[in-house]
């Protein structure tokens, strides 16, 4: 058995790619245009996984699913959240907070947080190797809603 890839439907293309991309940073890895089916697959991978993305379809990535007819999606959470390892914990949060992203959980222990795509997929950041010395507003800050 191999992990492939994660599915999720998006409400708005834009919006999501913005938010996978410009803040979070995946990249881009192909599009799928299907004008029959009216919809539109868009893979993602992580940084240091877009070589081999690029490479080899079966590397792990996100496919973001937009159907092109409005549909209402609910429980973003309902099948867990996705996660990836960070070098820097506290530099990725602070990128997503100026890009207008709340951190539901911050990385208080210098270890974990936890923030939502425009959709409401739950996505947990890990900081790679050893745990960073816990540090201001990250030490101090409460929880926002639910991760």
């Amino acid at each position: 058995m191999q992990y492939l890839h994660t599915m999720i439907r998006v409400a708005d293309l834009d919006k999501s790619l913005a938010f996978f991309c410009g803040t979070l940073g995946l990249k881009e890895i192909r599009r799928s245009v299907n004008e029959k089916g009216r919809f539109t697959l868009v893979y993602l991978a992580a940084p240091e996984d877009e070589a081999r993305a690029r490479s080899d379809s079966d590397a792990p990535m996100v496919e973001l699913t937009y159907n092109w007819d409005p549909e209402n999606y609910t429980g973003g959470r309902n099948f867990g959240h996705l996660a990836y390892a960070v070098d820097d914990i506290y530099a990725i949060c602070s990128r997503l907070m100026e890009g207008g992203v709340t951190i539901n959980r911050p990385p208080r222990d210098g270890w974990m947080a936890f923030v939502r795509s425009p959709d409401g997929i739950s996505i947990e950041l890990l900081q790679k190797g050893e745990r960073r010395a816990p540090q201001e507003p990250w030490a101090s800050m409460p929880n926002t809603g639910s991760w």
